[in-house]
């Protein structure tokens, strides 16, 4: 990345400015501005998020936040209520009070004497959830937003559930969340009430991962703040991106087909990254496209900012399979609109374990049985990766053993597709709750798979996750697996692998009993696609490089460390994944305050007992500056039975090495169709 010193505007920035809310809680912001707008106010920019501006977000936030205060902006970073050096408690993700208090947020900016009236939002992840729920609300003031790496359906299309089957990031982010939610305030923003603000918290704290469980199916819970309820209530424009190795890979495109406002889509092969930090790269000069847009709407300036494609995706070029990538080869193509009139469906059908398009010739084909290993999808990687550890998925092969498997024959041609593949099943159980992911891989002449995209679905859910429909035993029932959009070119001399199965933990949780699943394969059909690789509708100007503020000062005070371990017992057949997140710890040198945080997560099975699978989440998380010396730990352990969830929590505090609060939480939610 290039670091810019010379801005068009000096810049002035506050690290803790306190804005009232209705109910008399206060959140805290930094702000960075133009010292011009003391004189000449200007469009206020919010970033509203609970990763702790203080300090874990802060080496993020300097590369971007004063990079467009600097172009003539206002940008605020928020912390949400209960979070950072903010006020109150964080009780959930996305409730009513979160968005009601961004409204109040934006009000209060709209009337400052540095601010024009005009704002905007932006923000990654949970950042660009908000922006874009806030959005629906239509805040007066509220003129574009630019979201990266988001949803608009919060049941089918986030870490929670997938095709209705729950994944194992339910149980992840639970306790990412109930580690964050229970940190202190710094003493240095907030004074000496930051003990009684830190109790409040500690004694407010429940296992978000129960909250989660009680909500199996899509019932209002999950369609609040679900845009997708409603795309009309959104009404300014959108700038939206996210990455092809991201677990957003979807929401970009459906708001592009969707809404009905000025809107542009931008999709790299990007992980869980702002796409100008994009890994794995090729990261953009995204900060230049973001001062673009916001100079439009926000400014009134005929910049162009709206020319040119309303999509643009990175063509990702076939890659051997790897956990990481530095950098994935391939090409910008450019869509007018979307949907996009060169983009086609192919169809291929399953027949003998063979994908077959029209004209080839092929069997009739016939029934086929599977039943998988629970040991299928030990190398899935995460749902949504971040690039650390190395989390994308390894060589399928192993995958593909307790699969059932349909592959063409090699390519003549290149083969390019861009969008959403689906999988179209006629298939029957022997249990009622049953599952099936299916994985499409790039098979090269050597033998390798790389998984390419994936999808699950659990079978009860067939029809729709808002009733769910136990299968009857042997009878044949329709089903449609969506697997994730992806931009993906195929040579010639590979194949396209179809891969089937019954299991995929530890990425998804599995079903109550192991089911005997048939296929019967006249009806099914793969469905791509596929977007001809001579059909490129116009010439696209390149981006240009990343660049941003100069980073602030850290020194790392202890190393970090990080790992991705698969192990298998052959003596008691127990298997298990362990991820090791550790950023060591971090001296934030401008606060002389050290930080450390550290995150296990580690799923387990024995042999084929689907009872079996746990996963356990433990977050050690610590805060030193002089005598102030504070540590929050947290463990969530999630287990099952073929009829209920078992959640075992804990927390305990600790201050000056002693500890101030120990609670445990023994709780056990029923399966609903599960």
């Amino acid at each position: 990345m290039r670091y810019i010193e010379n801005l068009p505007h000096t810049t002035r920035q506050e690290d803790h400015v306190r804005i009232p809310m209705p109910d008399g809680v206060h959140l805290s912001a930094r702000i960075w501005r133009p010292v011009s707008s003391d004189d000449s106010p200007v469009p206020a920019i919010l970033e509203y998020i609970p990763y702790r501006k203080g300090d874990l977000s802060s080496v993020r936030d300097s590369i971007h936040h004063p990079y467009i205060a600097g172009h003539g902006y206002a940008c605020v970073r928020v912390d949400l209520r209960g979070t950072g050096d903010s006020e109150g408690v964080l009780a959930d993700e996305y409730l009513e009070v979160e968005q009601s208090d961004a409204e109040a947020v934006l009000d209060w900016l709209a009337v400052q004497p540095w601010c024009d009236g005009n704002t905007g939002m932006m923000g990654l992840s949970w950042g660009a959830f908000a922006a874009l729920q806030v959005a629906a609300r239509r805040p007066a003031s509220l003129r574009a937003i630019v979201i990266s790496s988001f949803t608009d359906d919060r049941y089918s299309d986030d870490m929670h559930y997938m095709g209705g089957a729950m994944l194992s990031d339910n149980l992840a982010e639970a306790g990412t969340m109930f580690a964050y939610a229970t940190c202190p305030p710094d003493p240095s923003a907030v004074g000496d009430r930051w003990r009684a603000m830190w109790h409040e918290r500690l004694e407010a704290a429940e296992p978000w991962v129960l909250n989660w469980l009680r909500h199996q199916r899509r019932d209002s819970y999950w369609r609040h703040a679900s845009v997708c309820e409603d795309y009309t209530a959104v009404r300014c424009p959108v700038l939206a991106s996210s990455g092809w190795a991201d677990g957003y890979s979807n929401a970009v495109t459906r708001l592009l087909s969707r809404l009905d406002v000025p809107r542009r889509g931008l999709i790299g092969p990007w992980s869980h990254k702002y796409p100008h930090l994009g890994e794995p790269g090729p990261a953009i000069g995204y900060l230049q496209e973001v001062v673009r847009w916001w100079d439009h709407w926000l400014k009134g300036a005929a910049n162009g900012a709206m020319d040119g494609p309303m999509l643009r995706a990175w063509m990702q070029d076939s890659v051997p399979p790897s956990t990481s990538y530095e950098d994935r080869p391939g090409r910008w193509v450019g869509e007018p609109t979307w949907p996009s009139d060169h983009v086609r469906e192919t169809a291929y059908t399953l027949r003998s374990r063979r994908l077959t398009t029209v004209g080839e010739t092929a069997d009739d084909g016939g029934s086929q049985t599977l039943k998988s290993p629970l040991s299928v999808g030990q190398f899935a990687g995460k749902w949504a990766s971040y690039n650390a550890p190395p989390d994308l998925p390894y060589d399928q092969r192993e995958e593909d053993g307790g699969s059932l498997v349909y592959e063409t024959e090699p390519l003549t041609d290149q083969l390019e597709i861009l969008g959403a593949p689906r999988v179209e099943l006629e298939v029957s159980a022997d249990q009622p709750v049953a599952m099936v992911a299916a994985r499409l891989s790039d098979v090269a002449p050597d033998g390798s798979a790389t998984r390419v995209t994936y999808g699950v679905l659990n079978l009860t859910r067939r029809d729709g996750t808002d009733e769910p429909e136990p299968m009857e035993p042997g009878q044949l029932q329709r089903a449609t697996v969506h697997l994730n959009g992806v931009a993906q070119a195929f040579p010639p001399g590979h194949r396209l692998r179809l891969s089937l199965s019954t299991s995929y933990w530890p990425l998804a949780w599995p079903p109550p009993r192991p089911a005997l699943l048939t296929v019967d394969e006249p009806p099914c059909r793969l469905v791509l696609p596929v977007r001809p690789a001579d059909d490129e509708p116009d010439t696209l100007a390149p981006f240009e490089a990343a660049e941003g503020s100069a980073p602030i000062a850290t020194t790392q005070v202890t190393p970090p460390e990080q790992r991705w371990e698969v192990s298998r017992d052959l003596v008691d057949y127990g298997a298990a994944l362990n991820i090791v997140k550790d950023r060591g710890t971090v001296h934030f040198d401008a606060m002389d305050l050290d930080v450390g945080c550290r995150a296990h997560e580690r799923y387990t099975s024995v042999a084929d007992d689907f009872t079996s699978p746990a996963g356990e989440v433990t977050w050690t998380m610590g805060f030193r500056r002089g005598e102030w010396d504070v540590e929050v730990r947290t463990s969530t352990t999630l287990t099952c039975d073929a009829e209920d969830f078992h959640v075992n929590a804990t927390l305990d505090a600790f201050e000056g090495g002693r500890r101030v609060v120990s609670r445990t939480w023994n709780e056990s939610v029923p399966r609903d169709a599960l």
